[in-house]
């Protein structure tokens, strides 16, 4: 029976700070440029503010890339282009430099960790730091047995909040959390079409390297299947990670619960993190406001949950590699609004004078008085009514 009560982080979790925001808009309206016309960069630094509680918003300067890697038993189906197990593959180019997520990340200086959760390989072929958390070797087949035991999904929910600690005590003001996983999209659109009461082919998607139609049907069986599992336990989140989740997925979901009791800002990668996001969401109504949705993958289960959450997604370029590619290309704008808030120039308050429209200095001008003649004196009279003598007249 776990001993991990996970309605203690309804109360851990608070909303970023409201009267920051307020301020930070009542200090955007100072600036030189309107409001508004820099579109949803302001509402970007709005939010920076209030999640940093600081007015003007500190830019981000230390943001990290954290990947939880897992393998699942669903591929064994036949649900993936790419092979089962073979994810272990896809972390060792990660760290070697050669996935999308490395090339990004060089470019734009920010640092890359992997967490082995549960790959399907021998530990001792990855560095320590990185399966110094795994939990099991692979998850199981979700469509006919639990991914994992309810002690197993708490370690992993244990580790994920152990790492959200780690980052937060090392100082990253900032994360872009995404996965590395092989099946992983097939227990996304599972967990998405329970926990959104949906059928299954309105949440399966084509996956990272895309798959044909005979492969998506497959899939879209398999999460049919899983969902007669998943339904039964949808009140409980852990039993529901451990029944039709994996050790990823549980350990992401305690990483982004943590993160918002830390008050560490997350921009979200594709539907696997969308979907741990959406348990997180049940666990703690107040966390999503901790989380950017960084982009538009194209796949329907994260557009389901993301929908759910309220959450839109800053980029729409239908990026679908994973690994958090497409949520890192996203960090620049949210540097951007970060910038922008705090950079630009208070606008020039204007003078009294200039306010009223009358300087002080402006003495009135008096027309000076004239003598009358007679010529002013019968203009006069016409203009009461009277009438002007013709001097012409004989």
């Amino acid at each position: 029976m776990s001993s991990l009560n996970l309605d203690d982080f309804t109360d851990l979790i608070e909303r970023p700070d409201g009267g920051v925001r307020r301020d930070a808009e009542a200090y955007r309206e100072r600036r030189t440029v309107p409001p508004g016309s820099l579109g949803r960069l302001d509402e970007l630094g709005e939010w920076l503010a209030a999640a940093q509680g600081t007015v003007p918003v500190r830019p981000v300067e230390r943001p990290r890339v954290v990947l939880f890697a897992g393998d699942h038993g669903i591929a064994e189906l036949g649900v993936s282009a790419r092979p089962a197990g073979s994810a272990a593959l896809l972390v060792r180019e990660v760290l070697e430099g050669g996935r999308p997520v490395s090339v990004l990340a060089r470019r734009s200086g920010v640092p890359v960790r992997v967490v082995d959760m549960a790959l399907d390989c021998d530990p001792q072929e990855l560095p320590g730091d990185v399966v110094r958390h795994r939990v099991r070797r692979g998850s199981g087949r979700i469509d006919i047995e639990d991914a994992l035991t309810v002690e197993e999904a708490e370690a992993a929910f244990l580790a994920g909040v152990a790492v959200a600690d780690e980052e937060a005590d090392s100082g990253t003001d900032l994360v872009v959390l995404g996965d590395v996983s092989v099946g992983g999209t097939t227990v996304a659109g599972v967990l998405v079409a329970a926990l959104c009461g949906t059928d299954a082919s309105v949440v399966t998607g084509r996956g990272g390297l895309a798959i044909d139609d005979l492969v998506w049907m497959r899939k879209c069986a398999a999460i049919r299947d899983s969902l007669r599992r998943a339904r039964p336990v949808l009140g409980e989140q852990l039993k529901l990670l451990a029944a039709v989740g994996g050790a990823d997925f549980a350990a992401m979901t305690g990483f982004l619960l943590q993160c918002a009791v830390r008050k560490t800002p997350v921009i979200l990668d594709g539907v696997v993190a969308a979907a741990c996001a959406l348990v997180g969401q049940r666990v703690a109504f107040r966390a999503p406001d901790w989380w950017l949705a960084g982009h538009d993958s194209g796949e329907p289960g994260q557009a389901k949950a993301l929908d759910r959450m309220a959450l839109e997604p800053l980029l729409t370029h239908g990026v679908r590699v994973g690994e958090g590619a497409g949520a890192l290309m996203a960090l620049p704008l949210v540097r951007a609004a970060a910038a922008l808030a705090a950079e630009l120039p208070e606008r020039p308050e204007h003078s009294d004078e200039e306010k009223s429209g009358t300087p002080e200095t402006a003495e009135t001008t008096e027309m000076p008085e004239t003598a009358e003649t007679p010529e002013t004196a019968d203009v006069a009279q016409a203009a009461d009514g009277g009438t002007v003598k013709d001097e012409t007249a004989g």
